[in-house]
């Protein structure tokens, strides 16, 4: 199982987190982060977002239909992300449009094997594969891309 982890991008400010809206930035770097997606994700790839605006909006950018799941929602734990999404035993690829602190929570317990706070930049993607290697399983990086990473090169 692949499972991509992509913060949504950036939002403006308000005191309703459900309904803030991505600003122009915001819409600017989930374009680009969603073009470099689209060249290398499988085609039937599933794509969930939180019920917050700013995740929709983001996963609008890579594809018009997705799944909105309330376990995604800010306030989510690392387990119950786990489960929304079927990790490990879940099939193919899974794009989660989310929001910190358990995105960062969740690839480092994936990734580290501990409970621990890693920063994730609004609208980067961290690209995580599920394996199982001479019967060891295994949880490998595939990529981390920043959206300032694919403007710099433009």
């Amino acid at each position: 199982m692949d499972l991509i982890l992509w913060r949504h991008a950036e939002a403006e400010e308000g005191s309703d987190d459900l309904a803030r809206a991505l600003t122009r930035r915001g819409q600017q770097q989930a374009s680009h982060m969603a073009a470099w997606l689209r060249l290398r994700l499988p085609r039937d790839y599933r794509l969930l977002a939180s019920e917050a605006i700013r995740s929709q909006q983001t996963a609008a950018f890579l594809a018009k239909s997705y799944e909105v799941l309330p376990a995604l929602n800010p306030d989510a734990d690392v387990d119950s992300v786990l489960a929304a999404v079927g990790w490990p035993e879940g099939e193919g690829t899974v794009v989660l449009v989310g929001h910190q602190p358990y995105i960062g929570r969740t690839a480092a317990h994936l990734l580290a094997g501990e409970p621990q706070l890693w920063s994730v930049k609004k609208g980067a993607v961290w690209w995580l594969q599920h394996r199982a290697r001479h019967g060891i399983e295994q949880v490998r990086l595939k990529v981390m891309m920043t959206p300032g990473v694919l403007t710099a090169n433009d």
